[in-house]
């Protein structure tokens, strides 16, 4: 088994900030728009460095994704920065009108996805927006696994032209893919192969995903790990690849298992290859306040779910 290791642990919002850092030194086109949450969003440093490029839009968001699609128009790459939760389903009219519908080059970014934005609570916690996000057309949706990816995405997103939504996330959490790897949009990673069931995860469950293949080897179970920080466009390939070998899968995500990553591998293979297949997420319920620790164990999303899924998957097979 390939071992990853975890460097350090950080928060992905601060890949976020670096990318946007970077991105500042390196493309004049790139403008940052903040929803009175600079610190959060980790946009210090691209606002000190470049404070006409810099727009704070205070607790506004549907006019910031508006003054966002209107600044495409004259070439500017426009990176907008809130929570999760009022990045997509508070403004969700003015990203579908004034952003998908016109195929506007806006970057919606998202912070304080899911569960682990933690003791802010249910009202805060949207485990809805992959779904919400996928199903605009032409809208491509990321969501990564850690400090380095996010950093990466972000840095992609600007070369990238098109509508995209990137979710990451609030709490420290294991740095473990290498700094110079790169990032493609689209493109699945194989992160440890195995014959006897395929590990799909995303966003935060990816390194949960890694410590589940350690404990089924022990267990005599050889799993396939792959890394899907694309949700949309979706690797196809790399899914039906994996799962022609292996025969069964199971998907996880920090996210309602409606409308999310494990619903658009569903789809892959119903078209393709019908597979048994278990989901590690939300089962179509609200969150609630607590740490981040406390409500991944309550909400069965993390490594004994995930290994327990895998029991329960080869079963079926």
């Amino acid at each position: 088994m390939k071992k990853y290791e975890n460097t350090g642990s950080k928060d992905t919002r601060s890949g976020f900030g670096a990318g946007m850092t970077e991105l500042g030194q390196k493309n004049e086109n790139v403008v940052a728009l903040c929803a009175d949450l600079i610190g959060s969003l980790k946009f210090d440093e691209f606002k000190k460095n470049h404070p006409e490029r810099f727009f704070q839009i205070g607790i506004a968001e549907a006019n910031m994704i508006g003054i966002a699609a209107g600044l495409t128009i004259g070439g500017k790459i426009p990176f907008t920065g809130t929570f999760a939760n009022f990045s997509t389903g508070r403004v969700y009219d003015q990203i579908r009108q004034s952003v998908a519908y016109s195929d506007k080059n806006v970057k919606i970014c998202a912070s304080h996805a899911g569960l682990t934005l933690g003791e802010d609570g249910a009202t805060h916690q949207i485990l809805e927006d992959i779904g919400l996000m996928k199903m605009l057309p032409g809208m491509t949706v990321i969501n990564t696994c850690d400090y380095n990816q996010t950093k990466a995405a972000t840095l992609a997103l600007a070369d990238h032209h098109g509508p995209a939504y990137l979710r990451f996330g609030r709490p420290v959490v294991p740095n473990f893919t290498p700094a110079d790897e790169p990032f493609v949009i689209g493109k699945a990673i194989l992160l440890n192969e195995g014959t006897d069931v395929t590990i799909v995860a995303t966003g935060h469950l990816v390194w949960e995903a890694l410590i589940a293949a350690e404990a089924l080897e022990a267990k005599g179970i050889s799993a396939e790990v792959i890394n899907i920080h694309t949700i949309k466009p979706l690797d196809e390939e790399a899914i039906l690849k994996s799962v022609a070998k292996t025969r069964c899968v199971v998907t996880a995500e920090e996210h309602n298992y409606l409308g999310g990553l494990g619903e658009s591998i569903s789809g892959v293979l119903a078209l393709n290859n019908p597979t048994p297949q278990e989901f590690v997420a939300v089962q179509d319920s609200f969150g609630e306040s607590g740490t981040p620790e406390q409500l991944m164990e309550k909400y069965k999303l993390n490594n004994q779910a995930i290994v327990e899924a895998v029991e329960r998957v080869i079963k079926r097979k």
